[in-house]
């Protein structure tokens, strides 16, 4: 037998040139970086405006690795920031965020995921219909506990005002500090009620709309932004459901200043990554009654001595839409 060895002078040994180059810790800094901020994202393609006003198509380079790039960021770019046809700048950081709308999957293999729609909003729009579809105050709710726990200012929205009295959905809200609007916009005559008042409460802002499909969000944006030609739909008949019109986020600049944030309409709004005590802040009508609640309380319907056993009327109402956000995010644990 023949050695073919690394002796055997016929045998030819090829060079390792993979790795033969010392690798060097040194990283670009990045500084003739430029600042821009998303408006959009569409399959790995990120929308952008930079600080001139410049519109700029960018992708992400690969030293930000998997962490998300979401509407509202702001960001540092290099290359070409020209915005010219066909070319494509480069995102190599995501500056610190402020605001952020975020909401955790409650349902299918992505249960128990937490992510960021929105980044840097300082105002949530929760959009709800007074009727066509009826308002539910567990998605209410549940908007009010994402905006106080993002930091930001909750406005409530109430739309199609010539369709049902907002009077009874008031109420439910009485002892809440809460910017109420109602709104009515008949598209076809272009009568409108209530935007005016949006407008101001917008302006010089960020704010992110959220809501079910079918309350409005896109046809409030059209009156706010003439320019964005959102598509809207119709309510399903029989189901009372909204038909899907926007597929991702959005920004629309305003006129005069302050950019609103058009949202996917969602059918659940998960909550497993707030703390328990961040749910309680934003029932501050509760707030009182938990105060001689014993130490420890959880205030779950299974305790003996929760104060809040004792709320009546609407307070008590109140109680019962906590204890039910409180009890969808314990399971929403257990995932």
């Amino acid at each position: 037998m023949r050695d073919t060895g690394t002796d055997d002078p016929r045998v030819r040994v090829r060079p390792n040139r993979r790795g033969s180059r010392p690798r060097t810790k040194i990283r670009p800094d990045f500084e003739d970086a430029l600042t821009a901020r998303v408006y959009r994202v569409d399959r790995g393609r990120y929308h952008l405006v930079m600080e001139d006003g410049t519109a700029v198509v960018a992708v992400k380079a690969r030293e930000l690795g998997r962490g998300s790039i979401v509407v509202g960021d702001q960001v540092s770019v290099v290359g070409d920031t020209s915005g010219k046809k066909d070319t494509l700048a480069r995102i190599v950081r995501v500056l610190p965020r402020s605001g952020m709308l975020r909401r955790t999957a409650e349902e299918g293999e992505a249960a128990g995921t937490e992510r960021v729609i929105v980044a840097n909003a300082d105002k949530l729009l929760i959009i709800t219909a007074l009727a066509q579809p009826e308002p539910r105050t567990g998605m209410i709710d549940r908007c009010l506990v994402a905006a106080y726990d993002g930091g930001m200012e909750p406005i409530l929205v109430l739309t199609k005002s010539d369709l049902a009295d907002p009077a009874p959905l008031l109420d439910h809200y009485r002892g809440l500090d809460l910017t109420v609007v109602s709104t009515f916009i008949n598209e076809e005559t272009g009568q409108t009620d209530g935007v005016d008042d949006v407008a101001t409460i917008v302006q010089g802002h960020i704010s992110v709309l959220v809501g079910h499909s079918g309350v409005g969000k896109s046809t409030l944006i059209n009156a706010l932004v003439p320019e964005a030609e959102r598509a809207t739909g119709q309510v399903n008949a029989v189901t009372g459901r909204g038909r899907h019109t926007s597929s991702s986020a959005i920004g629309f600049d305003l006129t005069g200043g302050g950019i609103i944030i058009d949202t996917p309409g969602v059918r659940s709004f998960g909550l497993a990554h707030v703390e328990p005590n961040m749910l309680l802040e934003a029932f501050p009508d509760l707030l009182e009654l938990s105060e001689d609640c014993p130490r420890g309380c959880s205030h779950a319907a299974t305790e003996p001595e929760c104060m809040l056993d004792t709320a009546t009327g609407v307070t008590a109402v109140r109680v019962d839409s906590y204890r039910r956000l409180l009890e969808a995010r314990h399971n929403a644990e257990q995932f």
